[in-house]
């Protein structure tokens, strides 16, 4: 039978010790302004229909959203989606393309930005855009 005795007396919780973030490496968590997309990775799904997205954000402290707008060829919405304040700074999705004809090529803007509801207005702090074809 443990006693009391046998545990440290001046730090509370002295055996836990509970890393969120890798400190040994330079992935530390952004401030808002300094939130960027490292890596937006997309692959189309056989019937064309469909494209995955993947997507790696910087690690943050404040937590961000997202957006995601695709466009056809002929300018037309194609597909659209928003991720609110996510929790995980890697993140896959699936997009459905609206056009009944594919309509190349398709423009895909990925935009990471914080919301005030004080001031009421977006602030966007990155954007990555990328062009594919499904043809």
């Amino acid at each position: 039978m443990l006693s009391l005795k046998q545990f440290p007396q001046q730090r509370y919780n002295a055996f836990v010790n509970i890393n969120f973030f890798d400190h040994t490496s330079n992935n530390k968590p952004a401030l808002r302004e300094d939130v960027r997309i490292l890596d937006l990775r997309w692959e189309l799904s056989p019937e064309k229909r469909r494209i995955a997205l993947e997507f790696e954000l910087t690690p943050f402290i404040e937590r961000p959203s997202i957006e995601i707008y695709i466009s056809n060829g002929r300018g037309q919405k194609a597909g659209a989606l928003t991720v609110i304040e996510t929790l995980d700074h890697t993140i896959s999705l699936v997009v459905h393309l609206r056009d009944a004809e594919p309509t190349d090529p398709y423009t895909l803007k990925a935009a990471v930005y914080y919301t005030s509801i004080e001031q009421g207005k977006r602030q966007i702090v990155h954007t990555k855009t990328i062009t594919f074809t499904v043809a």
